[in-house]
């Protein structure tokens, strides 16, 4: 699709910019739930239950409610700023290039934790559904990341709208799951409420970052709405209670219809189904589950094929993987990269007995600290004092406090913030060897002069001699232009 993209600093909605026959708010909605639903129904419900017991029904309460800035802070940056880049284009925008390159990292090495994650899910139901014996589910996990990698190689991809039905399809068999389990609820299940303490609590809001990730959507498809300002906010609003709701209701169903066996099992919506007495359904869900999952694994290794390409031709990894960042290309060597990631973490997952957990804390952490990132951005992006920036420095906050529930699992993402400054430490240095003007790659408190450009409140990094004098009129716009470039 062909985003339409306004000048720089404008609104959209202002100045009339938007598709003449673009979409509208059930195609917004259908998206948005496409993006923040997912896999994370099949796992999450009972992982959480497992973690801190009848009290994870806070943690969907809380992380719904800490969702509602972050969902909010994104809605206003793709009205009023869309950009097909999403958070790293922001993060370079506002805060540097070095900020840009963390958020590709972060992506990059820390995200594909998911991937095994999603793999033994689809694994897991399949093998269940058909009556596959536990020791064969290690072959069907690698054969569900293996599968959508060939095919990714090949350019063959699951098409939006095909995967738009999988998740609607997904969705319908959560509402009736949750509606012949509900009968099976049982009062005594919810007692004692506070098992494991508030650090499960605290450890399971973190999971759910998984559930309620994917609000940036809106800024890579912005340009698509026949009307941003309207449609996106009204549109993120209505999937937020659907989310939090879905969630929610499948939450009170898994705990008090499984009581202490939520979250011992593997495959909870087969589990609640069988608590609610469908004997007919379990290969239904079991085969719609993993197909839902092979999807998910199409779409994410495309994905990071691109991202590492597209890292790659930026300088942020070797230049060798660069080859297919071009559009309409295929990233081979790049999708190369990314398997061998994704590989590594389900070795690991496989020696370690296939706990999912650490792997999805790592992933969580990972999606967190490239919110906190993006979150900072949009308080320096968007006008001040406007609700869109209230929502930015509230949500800021919120994933600061998502980052300390993370504990252990921060390793991976502060690991990767280290690698990203070392980056720009070595770009600089063969910089000044070669003499040429130094790259802005530091931080913002580090080497950036900012400057606001002419318009709305938009803030961006300055490159300019020490010797210079300031530059002024259309002069410092182009300035800023230049600063983008890494």
């Amino acid at each position: 699709m062909t985003a339409l993209r306004p000048a720089e600093g404008s609104d959209p909605a202002d100045l009339g910019v938007h598709a003449p026959s673009g979409l509208g708010l059930a195609q917004g909605i259908a998206l948005y739930l496409a993006s923040v639903l997912g896999t994370g129904l099949l796992v999450l419900p009972g992982l959480a239950a497992k973690t801190a017991g009848p009290a994870s029904l806070i943690a969907v309460g809380v992380i719904t409610l800490l969702a509602v800035p972050l969902a909010g802070a994104f809605a206003a940056l793709a009205a009023r700023h869309p950009d097909p880049g999403g958070v790293a284009s922001y993060a370079r925008r506002a805060l540097g290039p070095t900020a840009a390159r963390a958020t590709g990292y972060w992506f990059l090495f820390g995200v594909a934790a998911g991937g095994p994650v999603v793999s033994v899910l689809g694994a897991r139901y399949i093998a269940t559904a058909v009556g596959i014996d536990g020791a064969g589910v290690p072959w069907l996990a690698l054969g569900f990341l293996v599968v959508p990698f060939v095919a990714n190689l090949f350019g063959v991809r699951l098409t939006g709208w095909l995967q738009l039905v999988l998740t609607g399809l997904l969705l319908a068999i959560v509402v009736v799951v949750v509606a012949v389990a509900a009968p099976a609820v049982r009062p005594e299940s919810f007692t004692p409420f506070l098992p494991h303490g508030w650090g499960g609590v605290g450890t399971a809001i973190v999971m759910f970052v998984w559930a309620f990730a994917g609000w940036e959507v809106g800024t890579h498809i912005s340009g698509e709405f026949a009307r941003p300002r309207r449609t996106i906010p009204l549109a993120t609003a209505i999937t937020l209670v659907l989310a939090g709701g879905c969630y929610l209701a499948l939450q009170v169903v898994t705990v008090g219809a499984l009581g202490e066996r939520a979250g011992h099992g593997d495959v909870v919506l087969l589990d609640l189904a069988e608590a609610g007495g469908v004997r007919a359904a379990p290969t239904l869900i079991g085969v719609v589950s993993a197909v839902v999952a092979l999807g998910v694994l199409n779409v994410y290794l495309a994905a990071f094929g691109k991202l590492g390409a597209s890292l790659a031709s930026n300088g942020d990894l070797p230049r060798w993987f660069a080859k297919g960042a071009e559009s309409g290309a295929v990233p081979q060597r790049a999708l190369m990269l990314s398997m061998v990631l994704v590989l590594a973490y389900f070795a690991v997952s496989w020696a370690t007995g296939f706990d999912l957990q650490p792997f999805i804390l790592i992933h969580t952490a990972s999606m967190v600290a490239v919110y906190v990132v993006g979150m900072i951005a949009a308080i320096r992006i968007l006008p001040r004092r406007t609700p869109g920036w209230w929502m930015a420095v509230i949500a800021s906050v919120c994933t600061v406090g998502l980052l300390l529930l993370a504990g252990a699992a921060l390793v991976v993402p502060a690991a990767v913030a280290v690698i990203a400054l070392a980056v720009t430490a070595v770009r600089r240095a063969r910089e000044r060897r070669r003499g040429a003007p130094e790259n802005q790659g530091a931080w913002p408190f580090l080497a950036l002069h900012f400057q606001t450009v002419p318009g709305p409140r938009v803030v961006r990094p300055i490159t300019r001699p020490a010797s210079a004098a300031p530059s002024t009129g259309s002069s410092k716009v182009h300035a800023a232009e230049q600063a983008d470039l890494n």
